[in-house]
This record gives C-alpha cells, structure tokens and sequence, in this order.
C-alpha cells in the first residue's frame, strides 16, 4: 500500500536559513492528520513543497506515489487543496468559479457540488471579491471536495474564522474525510482535536513526533504531587518530565511518557511518600504548549 504522503531527509533552506531538517514523514491512507507546531516551525513550508510550489533543497517527498517535483494534472485532479492565503478568481461569481473548475476534474460530482453549495449556504450569483473571508474560504473547500479527491491538503484553513464558519467548514470536510486522507495544518489545536486521527509535531524544522491522536493522548498526563514537606529546591527530574514548576508542599510537572507503574516509582523514589499524587489527562493545546516552552528551554 502506497502512502498518500511520504518524505525522507526533506531538507528547505531560505537564504541558509533551515525551515525544514531532515523531514521524515509518512501519513497513513485514511487517516485525517494534523500538522501542529509554533509559528515559524515549517507547516507551511512542508506543505509548499508537497504541492510543488516551492522545491526542497534536498531529500525526497511523494504525494499519490508521484515524486512531487513531478506533479501533473494526473495528480492535481486527485487532490483538493485550500489555503488560507489562497488566490482565488474574484471577478467570478460562484457559480462560474464552479463550472470553471469542472471540466478540469473528470471525477467531478454535480450532485455533491449543489450540496456543499446549499451546505456552505453559498450565493451563486455574488462575485467571489465580494464574499467575507469566510464565505471565500467555504467557496474554496466546495471547489476542492466536489471532484472526491482522494488526498485533501489544507493549509491553516480556519485562520481569522469565528466558530461558526469553522464548524460549518469542518461539518462539510469529515463526510469526504471518510473515503479520502486528510492532511491539515494549523493553529486551532481545539478543533483538530476534536477530529484528527493523527498528530505531528514540528519546531524548527524537524518534527518531534508523529503518532495516532489516541497513543498521544495516552502517553501525556499532568501529575501533581502534594508533599508532608516543601519540595526540594533542586530536583533531578526524568527527562520525560516536561515543565515542572513547584511552590509550596506542591510539585507540578507533565510527564510525556507515562506509564503509572513507572511514574509513581519515579515519584516515590524523588520524594517519598507523598500525601496525594494526582493524573489527570490534558488537551492537545496544553500538549502543544509544554513541548513548545520545553524545546525553548533546550535551544
């Protein structure tokens, strides 16, 4: 089985500036994965060089098993792309965008068009320049899930959109999700929690991990020890133990690998027994911030 996108040793340099580090990525068919990461970590970068806008300084990407310096219209009729910087034709309205874009598409789908049209609440007639940034961000994902593509690339594509406009969007997206891959950058952690399947995390160019959104969620977890005595002011913490932070009879840390057998050993062989140690599950975005103050810390 051939993965919808693979890239090995991806290297992108902007002026010997590295945007991507030696880039290993492989996204599973099917699954909808979510690209995370600080501003400037290389989402955008990554995904310009799988869609052939911008080339690698080195290495080797495939998207659709296509090397992606050799992407043609075999393979862009296949994939739906929508960024949030996307150009689209303003002096067209949003039906001739539609029929524009049909005959380009011999998968195109009449019916699934009219209903993402009727979904998205789109004015047919109405030019494209003068829909809100929302309206346009729905007209470009109804032109890129009406021809099923079997991959769909998104590009930080709820920047600037109220809740409202973001749900719609994603409501639109996971009935195609089911019968295509999925790959999605962006900043709104919340929302691609709530539907991801799969996660990577990218800072300064290399990514940190990639994994099922379930294995993460389980290996992450917030423990809080209360202590008899006031926490020694020097600790020598696991290296798993991620932003630990103390005051008091209280120490605080996020433990990036826990498994509870090992984790309260750990606990009891650095403080003893403690009064209360409780584990608590946390959010992506907390996730997303500890490993983001932690790779801080170790630059």
């Amino acid at each position: 089985m051939i993965s919808p996108i693979t890239t090995h040793g991806l290297v992108k340099k902007y002026r010997g500036q590295l945007a991507l580090d030696s880039f290993d990525l492989d996204v599973p068919e099917g699954s909808i994965y979510g690209l995370v990461g600080p501003n400037g970590a290389g989402k955008t970068t990554c995904i310009k060089v799988l869609m052939n806008l911008a080339r690698a300084s080195s290495g080797h990407a495939e998207v659709l098993g296509a090397d992606t310096r050799r992407l043609g219209p075999a393979q862009f009729a296949q994939i739906g792309y929508v960024s949030e910087n996307q150009k689209l034709p303003d002096w067209m309205t949003v039906q001739y965008f539609m029929n524009y874009l049909r005959p380009f598409y011999p998968t195109w789908d009449d019916t699934l068009a009219r209903d993402l049209i009727r979904q998205f609440d789109l004015p047919l007639s109405r030019k494209l320049r003068h829909l809100s940034h929302g309206m346009r961000m729905k007209a470009a994902m109804a032109g890129a899930l009406a021809y099923r593509p079997k991959l769909i690339v998104l590009d930080e594509p709820f920047t600037g959109l109220d809740a409202l406009v973001r749900d719609e969007l994603i409501e639109g997206l996971l009935p195609s999700a089911e019968n295509t891959t999925v790959f999605i950058s962006s900043h709104d952690l919340s929302e691609i929690e709530s539907f991801a399947s799969h996660i990577g995390f990218l800072d300064h160019g290399r990514l940190m991990f990639s994994e099922e959104m379930g294995s993460l969620a389980a290996r992450f977890r917030e423990i809080e020890v209360t202590l008899e005595q006031p926490a020694p002011a020097l600790v020598q913490c696991p290296a798993t133990w991620l932003n630990a932070q103390h005051s008091a009879s209280v120490f605080r840390f996020v433990d990036s690998q826990f498994e509870e057998e090992k984790t309260m050993a750990d606990v009891r062989r650095l403080f003893g027994e403690a009064l209360q140690v409780a584990v608590n599950p946390i959010p992506l975005r907390t996730i997303f911030v500890t490993l983001a103050k932690a790779s801080r810390k170790a630059a």
